[in-house]
């Protein structure tokens, strides 16, 4: 089916079949069950993503929990609170940007479902093991993504990569917004992002936070589109 097609056109035509998946999947509430791994995975990006922060500005990361109902917590000590903060929601949507970006445009999506589903093993095993959940979660779409890309082509392989690409981005960005609304939500006594960031950095509302890091999201979403899919259609690239 695919062969017809130059390299520019099945980045589109993949492109295009993922993202229909994925507003089905949003819009027919009987299929949210299917729906919900990826909840907890975007969970597990968000929280990797304040974990990676604090060890990328001379914090620790001493783990992170995910819990049933798609919530989670990372636990960090010291590093910057500025980077740290936002790197949850932010930290999701560029992982879903790069994702995209990577698997759209170079012609490797069978090593990039290894090497992510390795990575994902050992992320879990050295920062998810505080919660049996956490560990679960990535250990699982680990697993799924190593034998994703040693047992099909690439075709299956760039369309799941799609698919995840583009629920963790969208998600990441529908997270953030919803916090425009509800800055003050928390878990228990720990304060979500925006009312934290908020708090201890920048004594701005909790909302205008939100709405930038939405902004910022949807941004770099759009920059992984134009330059993973569109230029190079644009341009005329074949396979």
């Amino acid at each position: 089916m695919f062969a017809q097609f130059n390299r520019s056109d099945r980045r589109l035509l993949l492109t295009a079949l993922a993202a229909v998946v994925v507003f089905i999947l949003w819009n027919i509430p009987q299929l949210d069950f299917l729906l919900y791994p990826f909840r907890l995975f975007v969970t597990y990006v968000h929280e990797s993503g304040h974990g990676t922060a604090a060890l990328l500005t001379g914090g620790q990361f001493r783990g992170f929990e995910i819990f049933a109902n798609g919530s989670g917590q990372a636990i960090t000590a010291g590093g910057s609170r500025l980077l740290i903060l936002p790197a949850g929601y932010l930290g999701a949507a560029l992982f879903g940007a790069i994702l995209f970006y990577l698997n759209n445009r170079f012609h490797y999506s069978k090593i990039i479902s290894v090497i992510l589903g390795v990575g994902l093993i050992i992320y879990s095993i050295l920062f998810g093991h505080i919660a049996l959940l956490s560990l679960i979660v990535g250990s699982v779409f680990g697993i799924a993504l190593i034998a994703l890309g040693w047992k099909t082509n690439d075709y299956v392989n760039s369309f799941v990569l799609n698919i995840l690409a583009i629920l963790t981005s969208l998600n990441a960005v529908l997270d953030v917004y919803q916090l425009v609304g509800n800055s003050g939500a928390s878990l228990g006594n720990v304060r979500n992002d925006a009312a934290a960031f908020s708090a201890e950095v920048f004594f701005l509302p909790a909302a205008f936070w939100a709405l930038l890091w939405s902004l910022i999201a949807i941004t770099m979403l759009g920059i992984a589109v134009w330059f993973g899919v569109i230029r190079p259609l644009r341009k005329g690239t074949s396979a």
